[in-house]
């Protein structure tokens, strides 16, 4: 009778543990078009299981808890001095120290290298120890001429294990592994780089951006001064008899416009501001000033011959670079799907103490220790030690296995060609963004200097337009529309700088040369 009852016992536990794994299904949301409500703490943690069981419905809203411990404001940047301004170098020096892209790209690469590490110490013997303890009771029952004798013998001891097995040879699997794991930390390290750059190219636009919409609001702030003095000119013959009301009334519009002009520049300088602090990945809590941008001389011509800039940054460039880092390492792959069909030659070895009467004569393997059978254990009854070793040499020749080889093999393959026509398809790629980047640098360029033609020109205008008014040989109508080329021409001017700047920027980056500040 005791035999089924342990036997139902056993069936009933394993049903038990086994709905375990169904159960979990209540920390999922109950309908798919009603919130979640989860459990949290005093602090508004979201506690991880089984939702909270409510008295009443739940509110129909997707609102998630607030976490206190989360409820604050990243704090400003401490380090910085706030009464100078900071030039372009220096803020990318800010952006590279305290970025966190930096910062992940510098964990990858050392994960990178640390999975090498791990590849590597696959040609070095594995060696574990490892010791268990055992006890033991065994209930005999002998039928002698219709008498039933039993007896019940108890053992216990330990046993000490050392163990050792060591791969000899794989016809070159492990070093075509190893040189995977190495080209993979190749393509992090790469990433490391590229990941400077792009900061390096993201605090370049937005500190150009910022010094455009800081121009905009130098120039429509300077338009004002000017509508404000048109509409005095306007007030001044109105009341000297000479002028009319109409005219009073188009100044005050102009002047009008030219108010909201500068406080949407402001905003607009404010916005900028902040993409700028973004960029360089500190709080945006932080204050600071910014140097206005050098009026260094444009270049006039690109220099360097389109098809030499092209060579040139193929071979630098780092999503080219990353690409052949990608075919180096399927080609490893290759290698190792294609040992796979070949024999490997081992080395295993273990020695072992067994104390006390118990009888084990296997282990199993768990972590490290690999499993031990065939023990000359103790026989019950009779206590001693015990000890012994085992050497082994051997090989292992794979004969059959589904295909699973053969698959693997044809993967490796199709691996290998994936990267290429990936690497073909990044040079064209970059072989047009190079191109384009040179035009747009080509047409920034002449805009440049067609604008700065053009805002001479309507400064001029105005000015006579205005000299003329006031004498009264010219019209209200004329010096509006002069004031407003004019401050079209300036936004220009500094837009066309600005472009050209982060153009010049954009170029660097396409040619893979953007290692420090844009030149």
């Amino acid at each position: 009778m005791r035999r089924p009852c342990a036997l139902l016992a056993c069936l009933l536990g394993a049903v038990l543990l086994g709905s375990c794994a169904t159960s979990a299904i209540i920390m999922a949301p109950d309908q798919p078009n009603q919130p979640w409500t989860p459990a949290t703490d005093a602090n508004g943690e979201i506690a991880p299981g089984e939702p909270p069981r409510l008295d009443q419905p739940p509110n129909s809203t997707y609102v998630l808890p607030a976490n206190k411990t989360l409820a604050s404001i990243p704090p400003p940047q401490v380090d910085l001095e706030r009464h100078r301004p900071y030039s372009l170098p220096e803020l990318i020096d800010i952006a590279q120290r305290e970025n966190p892209t930096t910062r992940v790209a510098w964990d990858d690469a050392r994960q990178a290298a640390l999975v090498a590490g791990i590849a590597e110490s696959a040609f070095l013997p594995l060696v574990s120890a490892g010791i268990v303890g055992g006890w033991q009771k065994t209930h005999i029952e002998n039928s002698v001429l219709g008498n039933t004798l039993t007896n019940d013998i108890t053992a216990k001891g330990n046993l000490s294990v050392l163990s050792i097995q060591w791969l000899l040879f794989d016809f070159g699997e492990r070093s075509a592994l190893l040189d995977v794991a190495k080209q993979g930390s190749v393509i992090s390290n790469i990433a490391f780089n590229a990941a400077h750059q792009q900061v390096i190219y993201k605090v370049s636009l937005a500190f150009y951006a910022y010094a455009a919409a800081r121009g905009r609001l130098a120039s429509t702030t300077e338009a004002l001064r000017d509508a404000e003095e048109v509409r005095a000119a306007a007030e001044s013959k109105y009341k000297q008899g000479v002028g009319t009301v109409v005219e009073v009334a188009q100044t005050r519009q102009i002047d009008a416009e030219a108010r909201l002009q500068r406080v949407q520049a402001e905003g607009a300088a404010e916005n900028a501001y902040q993409a700028l602090i973004s960029a360089i990945g500190v709080s945006p809590m932080t204050r600071l000033l910014v140097a206005d941008v050098s009026r260094r001389k444009l270049p006039a011509s690109m220099g360097v011959p389109v098809e030499r800039f092209v060579v040139e940054a193929l071979a630098q460039r780092p999503d080219v670079l990353t690409g052949y880092a990608a075919v180096q390492a399927s080609l490893a792959g290759l290698r190792a799907a294609e040992a796979e069909f070949f024999p490997k030659v081992f080395l295993a070895a273990n020695g072992t103490r067994l104390s006390g009467n118990v009888n084990i004569t296997a282990i199993p393997g768990i972590d490290q220790q690999l499993p031990i059978v065939n023990l000359p254990g103790n026989q019950l009854g009779t206590s001693g030690t015990q000890f012994g070793s085992t050497a082994l040499l051997g090989a292992t020749v794979p004969l059959y296995d589904g295909g699973i080889r053969a698959a693997l093999l044809e993967q490796a393959r199709t691996k290998v060609d994936k990267a290429d026509t990936t690497l073909t398809q990044i040079r064209n790629e970059a072989v047009h963004q190079i191109i384009v980047s040179r035009n747009t640098l080509k047409t920034s360029l002449s805009a440049y200097s067609a604008s700065t033609v053009l805002a001479a020109a309507s400064r001029t205008t105005f000015d006579a337009a205005l000299a003329a008014y006031r004498n009264g040989v010219g019209s209200i109508s004329d010096v509006t529309t002069a004031e407003r080329q004019l401050l079209a021409a300036k936004n220009a001017v500094t837009d066309a700088y600005s472009a050209a700047l982060s153009a010049a920027a954009t170029l660097a980056l396409a040619g893979g040369t953007l290692g420090g500040v844009p030149r």
